[in-house]
């Protein structure tokens, strides 16, 4: 039997009137309005609750709307044509309109201390693993993560319901768990990921008690899924709060459970050049989202597991492993542990390892060698991975001249002087 980490909390209503908080129905998504509108007028409660009610406080525009109700799944079903039902460790009712899906979740309840409860289960560990125990909003608040998720915002007069001071928190911009936060961890790692990246988006800062027990529970993280792990990797590093998301991770401890390989090589590179490279590259795509431009997450991983390779490829080289061979043998290592412990898909695994076995190539500039290069469908990405290369050295600064005049004229033909004396593939394991 594993205690009841919300023992100690106890539910207190406080209803925030329209006249007290900014949120309107206009920055709200036509089809969540359509959800809760149907759910009312079928007879049940329905709000719209978590992350879009934070944010919308804040000032934010949501990426998602979610809505809890006292409708089971099977009944939103039934009120929806276009709903599927998903999950088994929460059972949720998708509402599908075209390429947009509204969330709706039936309130939860904690199913006190007993782990044999039908409809959850807890490992011996704390982890929570099945949670289907359904309970009225009050229980449903007192289950989620964070204070400030827990607002529900409602249909039917406008208001805000907060039963475990999220409101306030939203004000004093605070993150703070609910319940016994080392418990909350043991239930899913994925929160200590999850915290850090609250706080990086919302520039709130993290309330003491929820931030004391991560440094000692992040290897936690390990029994976490991988692929659970790559999808918060997704959110730290490219929704426009890389560099903060990266500096809450190194300061909380978190980063050596999530990129270990980089962790260390950071560690060991005592100049700070290569931690100099990899933020550069977070700012570049911090900027990147905030202009409303894509942000590559094979680029992205190049950047974030480039000192992992550096570190790997020196290693292979001290044994006598010849450059080219070392340089394959170093990515796919490097990869391998990475896929262990972030499920890094192929699509995006694949051509991070081209960006980084391009780099040697840039030294040499002969003819028909840099015809070849311009044409490689991989260039483009590769040749802005050598400028970022700069953050760490200027030893690529006359590469990176050269190859820019290079994409000016990509049809002249360079004659003897234009060859640097000494061109041939960068057999060095410190690349940075």
């Amino acid at each position: 039997m594993t205690p009841n980490p919300h023992a100690s909390v106890v539910p207190s209503l406080r209803v925030i009137p329209r006249d007290e908080h900014d949120i309107s129905r206009k920055q709200m998504s036509r089809s969540a309005l359509k959800v809760l509108y149907h759910l009312r007028e079928a007879g049940f409660s329905a709000y719209l609750v978590g992350g879009a009610v934070r944010d919308l406080l804040v000032g934010r525009a949501p990426k998602d709307f979610d809505i809890a109700t006292d409708a089971t799944p099977e009944q939103v079903k039934s009120i929806f044509r276009n709903c599927r039902l998903i999950g088994r460790r929460f059972r949720l009712a998708h509402v599908v309109f075209g390429r947009e899906i509204i969330e709706v979740a039936t309130f939860r309840a904690n199913g006190g201390n007993d782990d044999e409860e039908e409809g959850r289960e807890v490992l011996a560990s704390g982890r929570l693993v099945r949670d289907n125990v359904y309970g009225s909003i009050e229980d449903d608040a007192l289950r989620r993560d964070f204070t400030v998720n827990a607002l529900y915002y409602s249909i039917a007069d406008f208001s805000v319901h907060d039963y475990v001071g999220g409101f306030a928190d939203v004000q004093s911009r605070t993150l703070r768990l609910i319940g016994e936060p080392e418990a909350r961890y043991r239930e899913d790692p994925v929160r200590m990921l999850r915290a850090a990246r609250l706080a990086a988006k919302l520039e709130f800062s993290i309330d003491p008690a929820t931030a004391a027990p991560i440094p000692k529970l992040a290897p936690l993280l390990a029994d976490a899924a991988p692929a659970r792990l790559f999808e918060e990797a997704m959110k730290l590093f490219l929704a426009g709060h890389a560099k903060s998301s990266f500096e809450h991770l190194e300061a909380f401890g978190l980063l050596p459970e999530l990129l270990p390989e980089t962790a260390q090589a950071l560690a060991l590179n005592k100049s700070g050049a290569l931690r100099r490279m990899l933020v550069q590259g977070l700012i570049n795509a911090d900027t990147r989202v905030a202009a409303g431009e894509p942000a590559s997450p094979a680029f992205l991983f190049a950047v974030l597991l480039w000192p992992a390779y550096c570190r790997a490829l020196a290693q292979l080289q001290a044994q006598g492993i010849q450059a080219v061979d070392a340089q394959r043998r170093a990515a796919d290592r490097v990869t391998m542990r990475q896929v262990a412990r972030t499920a890094l898909p192929r699509r995006f695994s694949l051509p991070m390892q081209e960006i980084w076995l391009l780099q040697p190539r840039f030294v040499l500039r002969q003819n028909k060698r840099v015809s070849r290069l311009l044409a490689h469908p991989r260039f483009r990405s590769a040749f802005d991975f050598l400028e970022l290369r700069l953050a760490a050295s200027d030893t690529h600064a006359a590469d990176v001249g050269f190859w820019r005049e290079a994409q000016s004229r990509p049809g002249r033909v360079l004659d003897e002087d234009n060859r640097v004396a000494g061109n041939r593939p960068d057999s060095s394991g410190d690349q940075q």
